[in-house]
């Protein structure tokens, strides 16, 4: 029986978070109210409080979950590969995929760089994980000489950043100019832009 409670616990928490995720993308940290999670999980709001003090240990919960998720599916993706170009392609290779199969996730990312006040005062407390497989990456091969002196930050700001706005700004150039981040010929064409832009930003030589 307990069990059984805790297994129902357990889902309605799940459900609670995925919601969060959905509401917090569409209308920010700022505007989203717990009724309207509550009412999507179809929970009355007062019993939310079991699960989560308020909406910023929900938000927490939200952002924790987006980049602790997108932290394993790039281990995987990374588990058999070697050298440091082919990890940092693998790597924004599957930060494209994450974003593209979780595109709430990218429009909270976005709207955390727009507007840090969600993370009061440490806006990397649950963002450091992805920080960090990048820059490991980038400084492994500056170490060996496989990349030229450079920023993994600029790496970030230059080239994976683009991968937010393929991801969000689909719908907002116009109906003449929209696409589908998803369809595999356009996902595959970004991609490979994406690498053009990862070898000119890190390689020897480039320009």
């Amino acid at each position: 029986m307990k069990a059984a409670r805790n297994l129902r616990g357990k889902a309605t928490r799940e459900a609670i978070v995925k919601a969060a995720e959905t509401v917090f993308a569409d209308v920010g940290f700022g505007d989203a109210r717990l009724e309207d999670i509550a009412q999507i999980v179809g929970v009355r709001r007062p019993s939310m409080v079991y699960y989560f003090a308020g909406k910023q240990e929900l938000y927490d919960a939200v952002e924790a979950d987006i980049f602790n998720a997108m932290h394993e599916f790039s281990r995987e993706r990374l588990e058999t590969i070697t050298g440091p170009l082919e990890r940092l392609i693998a790597l924004t290779d599957a930060w494209l995929d994450f974003m593209v199969a979780r595109p709430t996730a990218a429009r909270i990312i976005q709207r955390l760089i727009a507007d840090v006040r969600p993370r009061g005062g440490n806006p990397i407390e649950f963002s450091f994980v992805a920080l960090d497989d990048l820059e490991a990456i980038v400084n492994e091969g500056v170490a060996s000489g496989s990349f030229r002196p450079v920023s993994p930050m600029f790496v970030l700001n230059g080239v994976a950043g683009g991968i937010l706005f393929y991801v969000n700004n689909s719908n907002l150039i116009g109906d003449s100019r929209r696409y589908e981040p998803g369809d595999p010929d356009t996902l595959n064409e970004y991609r490979r832009l994406l690498r053009r832009l990862i070898r000119a930003a890190v390689l020897q030589g480039e320009p």
